[in-house]
């Protein structure tokens, strides 16, 4: 078996040197798997000649792009582990992970420098900085001195380390080997049945776990390609799916919801017949933009589910039309599933429990966290998922809802005590939580409940302001509502879900 990232690349670099891996369209430029396997390799050399040993954490700040991609696979060739940084990350955030992940060097692009300097600049053990145009034809100029090629990394070696938020607001660093990756690339090679002549439209960021394993790793399985642009656009997106002879397309719910408020295909004047079908994963896909979708572009939506800690893929609807169901993510592929109650004991089909799957895509742990690594994963490796749900007779799995309280946004993990902490740093603020609220376009969107100090005003405006410098735009509430008092059980916890329900509690009129 070649399960490791090394293995696939120099694979397909030997059976296919000259076809195309990867196509940026800004440029127009082309990367074979000769080209990737070559970069790979000066990338490895570089790392070693800098004394980043094998092994050690290499970090990413960039948008998409022909140079991003060479990175984040080269890295892994290489046998480091490759931690990507969220872009929408605040400096706080950046600073976090950067301490936490270890990492010894990262690579970023010339806008990201400031805020880069700004998040490790009291760092204990700052990184080194190396500055990359995303797009750079040259690989690495700054690199005139190379040292040799690693050993191979083995199977077991970490290859990614990915972090994402918690219910205790803290990012934890996903540590996924390299036969997670390349596994969970051969789930979506085989699921969708997928080959050389392949190609994917791949406008996920770098830094999700989706497209790093779905769009940029499967085609190592099944030897096909991807078109990368730098970021989603709804305006550009057929022309550029189409025009570059995209055999499939893979999106998130959020950019569904911003495709079907734009023309249809004969307005364009474009013909998609090429496309065998539209990928949706990272949150559930409401039913009636599922059906809207496929009427308006005629393209059929195999709807998936992924965690990053099981590297992406554990279900997925099938190939077959037929046998899809609209509402669910599909039976598991390439994992064990089964349906649990709180003790642990297995439940039978249409019963509600939680979620645990199991197979060799699944994470190794928690950075330096071996006790949430210990309530996630069991001795016999089965994997905590904190997802609601039943198996229904055929297998397919029906989420209902979620026990940990994350607000996946259009695909990206929220902690709503993250939200909380930033309002309760405003001096008119006495209590806060936050919950995620459903929302026609990302899914779910955020909604904070505030409670004001005695005799303090503050509007709703002035807190989106903080929150936006604390947060960024993107973790701000869409909605505050200001309240007397936040509900809570027995223990004192706040229960978030009635926070959804304002009659359950009252509404303060303190707001001016």
């Amino acid at each position: 078996m070649l399960r490791t990232i090394r293995a696939r690349v120099d694979h397909q670099a030997a059976q296919r040197p000259s076809a195309t891996y990867l196509i940026a369209p800004e440029t127009g430029r082309a990367m074979s798997f000769l080209g990737l396997q070559s970069a790979s390799r000066r990338l490895a050399g570089y790392l070693q000649s800098q004394g980043i040993e094998p092994g050690a954490k290499v970090a990413l700040l960039m948008q998409n792009g022909y140079q991003t991609c060479r990175l984040l696979i080269g890295a892994m060739y290489g046998g480091y582990c490759i931690t990507p940084l969220n872009m929408l990350a605040q400096p706080s955030q950046l600073s976090y992970v950067l301490e936490h992940s270890d990492a010894g060097i990262v690579f970023i692009a010339p806008d990201q420098l400031e805020r880069l300097q700004q998040a490790s600049a009291n760092l204990v053990r700052p990184p080194k900085i190396v500055v990359c145009e995303v797009d750079a034809e040259e690989f690495l100029p700054a690199a005139d001195a190379v040292g040799a090629m690693p050993a191979a990394p083995g199977e077991e070696d970490a290859a990614l380390m990915m972090y994402t938020s918690g219910t205790t607001g803290k990012p934890k660093g996903v540590v996924l080997s390299q036969r997670a990756v390349v596994s969970g690339g051969e789930f979506v090679s085989a699921v969708h049945q997928l080959g050389p002549d392949d190609r994917v439209m791949a406008v996920l960021p770098l830094y999700h776990i989706n497209a790093q394993v779905v769009t940029a790793t499967s085609p190592l399985i099944h030897g096909g390609s991807l078109v990368l642009p730098h970021r989603f656009s709804a305006s550009s997106f057929w022309q550029t799916a189409i025009g570059q002879g995209c055999t499939w397309v893979n999106v998130v719910p959020t950019m569904i919801a911003y495709l079907l408020n734009g023309p249809d295909l004969a307005t364009l004047g474009l013909d998609a017949s090429a496309i065998r079908f539209c990928r949706s994963a990272s949150a559930p896909l409401p039913p009636a933009q599922h059906l809207a979708f496929e009427e308006k572009f005629g393209i059929g939506i195999i709807e998936t589910m992924g965690l990053t800690e099981t590297a992406a893929p554990c279900f997925s609807n099938p190939l077959s039309p037929e046998r899809r169901k609209v509402g669910s993510p599909g039976p598991a592929y390439g994992n064990e599933a089964k349906i649990v109650d709180s003790k642990g004991v297995t439940l039978s089909a249409g019963d509600v429990g939680e979620i645990m799957v199991r197979g060799a895509n699944v994470m190794t742990g928690y950075y330096k966290d071996p006790v949430e690594t210990g309530r996630t994963l069991d001795a016999d490796g089965w994997l905590h998922t904190g997802d609601l749900g039943y198996l229904d007779e055929d297998g397919f799995v029906f989420v209902t809802g979620r026990i940990k309280e994350l607000i996946i946004k259009g695909g990206e993990n929220i902690a709503p005590r993250e939200i909380d902490e930033a309002l309760l740093t405003h001096p008119a603020v006495d209590d806060a939580a936050a919950v995620g609220m459903p929302d026609t376009r990302y899914g779910q969107d955020i909604l904070a409940c505030v409670v004001l100090r005695p005799d303090a005003t503050c509007t709703e405006a002035e807190l989106r302001e903080h929150c936006c410098r604390e947060l960024g735009p993107y973790k701000t509430p869409k909605l505050i509502r200001f309240v007397n008092d936040l509900p809570r059980g027995p223990s004192g916890k706040v229960q978030r879900l009635k926070l959804l329900d304002p009659p359950a509690f009252g509404i303060s009129s303190k707001q001016p």
